[in-house]
């Protein structure tokens, strides 16, 4: 049996209005790795930092770290061998019955980017695991952990998955899928394409999902 690692994260808050502090954007991101091994090498990076005395926290984390941590971070990225698919959800243009509450959101965002690329991914695959992060608490988790796995159900009936909703501080596999996500934040969000560039050779799918909707709700 051939197996796929997909690793997830979200960037951009379930906020929706305008205000400075409220993303534009919501996005969810995937990675899809050949194995974990590349997990094992980030926990050698971060060790690696300690020694020399970096401030280095205990998980990567693209918008706590510092930059000297970030550009370490990139760099190792930039060497390795996996998949980025991205779906982003310009919020202003989510129509009042998908914005009407976070969980349904949520549900439109992931059905949306599994419907596009989920079969891809698993087309060379009998069994797929995927290890999403887990939100803050344990009411907004049960939800949200209830959404997705309805959502993969719908998406890839035919195969043998299990979803996994650990906190990201517990897998280096999640990390690097933070870094993907802040990275095609940045870019949309503020025009930041610097740690873009470094990842896009890596990116299958970057879709803009109501690019040719002209209506605003906020």
């Amino acid at each position: 049996m051939s197996r796929a690692y997909i690793f997830s994260d979200e960037a951009g808050c379930l906020t929706f209005k305008k205000d400075n502090n409220v993303s534009r954007y919501f996005i969810v991101c995937t990675i899809m790795l050949p194995d974990c091994a590349i997990g094992d090498r980030l926990l050698s990076l971060r060790r690696d930092m300690v020694w020399r005395e970096l401030p280095v926290e205990e998980e990567f984390h693209a918008t706590e770290d510092r930059q000297i941590i970030r550009d370490e971070v990139f760099d190792y990225i930039s060497t390795q061998d996996f998949r980025i698919d991205a779906t982003l959800l310009d919020k202003p243009k989510a129509q009042p019955h998908i914005a009407k509450d976070k969980h349904t959101f949520y549900k439109y965002a992931w059905y949306y980017h599994l419907k596009k690329v989920g079969l891809d991914l698993l087309k060379d695959h009998t069994e797929a695991l995927f290890t999403t992060a887990s939100i803050a608490t344990k009411k907004g988790q049960a939800v949200f952990s209830t959404a997705a796995n309805e959502v993969l159900q719908q998406v890839v009936p035919h195969k043998q998955w299990r979803a996994f909703f650990p906190r990201t501080v517990s897998d280096p596999c999640l990390q690097l899928a933070d870094y993907c996500a802040w990275a095609i934040q940045k870019k949309w969000e503020r025009k930041d394409e610097r740690s873009y560039e470094i990842i896009k050779d890596k990116i299958v799918t970057e879709y803009d999902l109501w690019k040719w909707g002209s209506n605003t709700y906020y």
